[in-house]
């Protein structure tokens, strides 16, 4: 299992390392691989030679993840690259021909030449938005100033004024400063080019997003089989036995492609350019990595920024708490052994998650007691890891789907400092049963919080990044928020000794 957990998580960890960093440096990429996957592998070896009877120690544990993470930023930084944007054409030969500047030699180049910048000063009503001062950058103009209306209509009103004199030259975007006060900044928009490669990408590609179903469908039967209790000699004699892994496959699938499909539709009601959904299959349990879909349009406001993010787990709760359960009702109750643990789905101890226990009891009822486990079916398998799906990606961090809600929640600084916090608080956690010998949420979530790590806490503002949520979108984002706390958290004594559990 620590083994399967190792694997998951190298090809989740190479993956974003490669998205991530490999534009800005010209270390190998393996070679960041390697000094990222540095703690896991310290642990996992150790594991393997000295059993989980024997606790690394606390100082080897800490000082591996540290100089792991020292040694990540120092590769970073040793290969960096000198990145630097092509300076934007300008109509104004004097703006094109600044003298260099006299401190490390770079040209100074305006974005609009004088006469747009008296057209631009008049985009800013002053009863709107007072505009003070413009700051030009290679590839932006600042406008900062006071706000003075509600931050919907001030965008609103000056993107509609920098339009009508500009086109769709800029994106405007609106975003909150250190100072609380809210700025605009008009960047190069790349779609305004007719010849922009990004505007002729070929975004819809079903024979490609069919292909991965039916692959995926594949490897997820011959997982769903193997969970019934299929062996490998019994598929080779009649493949037809296959067919019991169809209630797993479905269900997983049903559930993942549910979420997926909430992001997608909602995507495409904001009107935003989105690929479809795309299944990831893998030979080996649980029969996929899941799906994805990729947004390739910048979202228009906080509000969009929070519907697209909920919708993929709410969707997939929805969906998954049904099937499992049914799944629970329909699986048997076994005597509890020392194997009961969270992946082995013979003899499933429910524990470790408050709303696992819950569900449990509800679906069993007496029958589930204090020494019994249970052999899970099938379907309570899908349902379970579409629990376990939507509770990580409720994890408020980065680009995650909680990162997203946080971000529309409370703006984009205080997302980042969640996002902080919530790893650590989950490393912490993760830590205790070698810190202070009590285990608070099972082991294996070390490896969730060594993969918060590699995320990125920032994410991508939305164009106007200033106006908040109505109280029913915050509402429904705490729950969402409460949701993934009691999947991670594990039944109070009082609560596993009031059920007879």
């Amino acid at each position: 299992m620590n083994i399967f957990l190792l694997v998951l998580l190298g090809l989740a960890t190479y993956f974003i390392v490669k998205r991530s960093v490999a534009d800005i440096t010209k270390t190998p990429v393996w070679i960041l691989w390697l000094a990222m996957m540095a703690p896991p592998f310290a642990w996992t070896g150790w594991i393997l030679v000295y059993g989980r009877n024997k606790p690394m120690p606390v100082a080897l544990m800490i000082g591996v993840f540290a100089i792991s993470i020292f040694l990540y930023c120092w590769l970073i930084q040793l290969g960096r690259k000198d990145i630097k944007p092509p300076a934007p054409q300008s109509s104004d030969p004097a703006a094109s021909q600044e003298t260099a500047n006299s401190d490390n030699g770079a040209a100074k180049v305006r974005p609009i030449n004088k006469e747009e910048e008296t057209q631009l000063r008049e985009c800013f009503p002053w009863g709107v938005y007072y505009l003070q001062n413009l700051e030009f950058r290679p590839q932006a103009v600042i406008c900062r100033g006071h706000l003075r209306t509600k931050p919907e209509v001030a965008y609103k009103t000056i993107r509609e004024n920098i339009e009508a004199k500009f086109g769709d030259r800029f994106l405007i975007i609106f975003q909150q400063g250190f100072n609380s006060n809210p700025f605009f900044a008009l960047v190069p928009n790349p779609q305004a080019h007719p010849d922009a490669k990004r505007n002729k990408e070929v975004l819809t590609r079903p024979g490609l997003a069919l292909g991965l179903l039916a692959a995926t469908l594949f490897t997820t039967l011959l997982v769903g089989a193997q969970i019934a209790g299929v062996t490998p000699q019994a598929v080779e004699s009649n493949s037809a036995v296959l067919l019991k892994g169809l209630p797993y496959a479905l269900a997983l699938m049903a559930i993942l492609g549910i979420h997926e499909m909430g992001h997608y539709l909602t995507a495409r009601f904001y009107k935003l350019r989105t690929t479809l959904p795309y299944f990831i299959p893998v030979p080996f349990f649980p029969g996929t990595f899941g799906a994805f879909i990729q947004l390739r349009s910048l979202l228009p406001d906080r509000k969009a920024l929070f519907d697209v993010g909920i919708a993929g787990p709410l969707a997939g709760f929805v969906v998954s708490l049904p099937l499992l359960i049914w799944g629970l009702a329909h699986s048997t109750v076994v005597p509890l052994s020392n194997k009961a643990v969270i992946l082995n789905f013979d003899a499933f101890n429910p524990t470790f998650s408050l709303l696992l226990t819950l569900l449990s009891k509800l679906a069993l009822g007496t029958a589930l007691t204090a020494d019994k486990a249970i052999d899970l079916h099938p379907v309570a398998v899908a349902g379970f890891l579409g629990v376990i799906v939507t509770a990580f990606n409720l994890m408020p961090v980065g680009q995650l789907d909680g990162g997203h809600i946080v971000h529309a929640i409370f703006g984009q600084r205080q997302a980042a400092t969640i996002a902080q916090i919530a790893r650590f608080l989950l490393l912490i956690a993760a830590l205790m049963p070698w810190l202070v010998g009590v285990s608070l949420i099972p082991p294996y979530y070390l490896y969730w919080a060594i993969f918060l790590f590699l995320i990125p806490i920032n994410d991508e503002p939305a164009l106007n990044d200033v106006s908040e949520l109505d109280n029913q979108r915050d509402f429904w984002g705490l729950a969402s928020l409460g949701l993934l706390l009691i999947v991670i958290l594990p039944a109070p004594s009082f609560l596993i000794h009031l059920l007879n559990m």
